[in-house]
């Protein structure tokens, strides 16, 4: 079978979930070949893990700079590795650094491009989410390599434990000219939730939290099903939650099982970004909320009533469990 190249997520210590979930995809066109972009000693501590999850081969490009640049490095790697293996197709992860490595990768291919990829056939066929979640519809590449970029949460991780087989790549030397250089990093405060675009179960709050304050009726639900939290633009605006939080067209995209929306009305710039959720569930007051034509389940009413009552339920179960 093809070899399929897979770009992989990590923070140096651990693989990111939706790299796992672009091996699963990858299966369904051919033998799934992780191409690693990190500083050196990173390949040894992710390889096991990656082979676990499917991958056959792992193409390991390591510098000491791996972390000054934006994109270019892994474009690089690519590039590099695609000439080795000649790909069936390159999947990359639908986040801002992916897409951007994506559009970068098909030029210098001169390839197709296919964004906000949300399934995959074995054709090689997508389905894409556009025109910010305003129609779904099914796309293929008829000219080069298909470069893919698949939305976090479209597909399960899945466990196929193989024997991968390592290849060094030797990058060139960076162009700043044509390289975006890191210049300073700012840590973001980390909590004990999951991460937002690799959680589970999300639950958002919107403008109808009222503030805040409104929030901790958020966190509680979200706590209680070991999910992550998430916030409407409108939330974040009026200042109700930080921005690395929000969900949407101008914020992250997420694609968990379960979505839970409290207080948000449901514009389509929120709908672009969790519509393919597995399971949407909403909480609003007024019963023509846009919102209501994605969910799955709708509870007219108080979110300050019903978000309690749900988290007491839910703990009380995990409780006995």
């Amino acid at each position: 079978m093809p070899d399929v190249l897979v770009l992989v997520d990590h923070d140096g210590e651990r693989v990111h979930k939706s790299t796992y979930e672009l091996l699963a995809a990858a299966r369904r066109l051919g033998d799934p070949a992780a191409v690693l972009v990190g500083t050196p000693g990173t390949s040894a501590r992710l390889k096991e893990s990656l082979a676990r999850h499917g991958a056959t081969g792992v193409h390991a490009a390591e510098s000491a700079e791996a972390g000054e640049f934006v994109g270019s490095l892994a474009v690089d790697a690519l590039l590099l590795a695609g000439r080795t293996v000649s790909p069936a197709a390159v999947l990359v992860s639908a986040t801002t650094d992916g897409k951007e490595v994506a559009g970068r990768l098909a030029a210098r291919l001169d390839a197709g491009l296919l964004i906000d990829a949300v399934d995959l056939d074995s054709s090689g066929a997508v389905t894409q989410v556009v025109f910010g979640g305003s129609y779904t519809v099914r796309s293929e590449v008829s000219h080069g390599i298909p470069v893919i970029a698949l939305r976090p949460g479209s597909f399960e991780p899945e466990e196929h434990p193989v024997e991968a087989v390592e290849h060094e790549l030797v990058l060139p030397p960076i162009d700043p000219a044509g390289s975006a250089r890191v210049i300073a990093r700012r840590a973001t405060p980390a909590g004990d939730r999951p991460e937002l675009t690799e959680a589970s179960v999300v639950v958002s709050g919107g403008r109808g939290v009222g503030g805040a304050d409104g929030f901790e009726v958020v966190e509680e639900l979200a706590d209680a099903l070991g999910g992550a939290v998430g916030a409407s633009r409108a939330a974040v605006d009026a200042g109700y939650y930080p921005h690395q939080y929000q969900v949407g067209q101008t914020g992250k995209t997420v694609s968990p099982q379960l979505y839970i929306a409290l207080g948000i009305s449901g514009a389509i710039q929120h709908l672009a970004g969790m519509q393919t959720s597995r399971t949407i569930v909403a909480v609003n007051k007024d019963p023509d909320a846009p919102v209501f034509a994605v969910a799955d389940y709708g509870v007219v009413g108080d979110l300050f009533s019903v978000a309690p009552q749900l988290t007491r339920e839910v703990a009380a179960r995990r409780g006995v469990a």
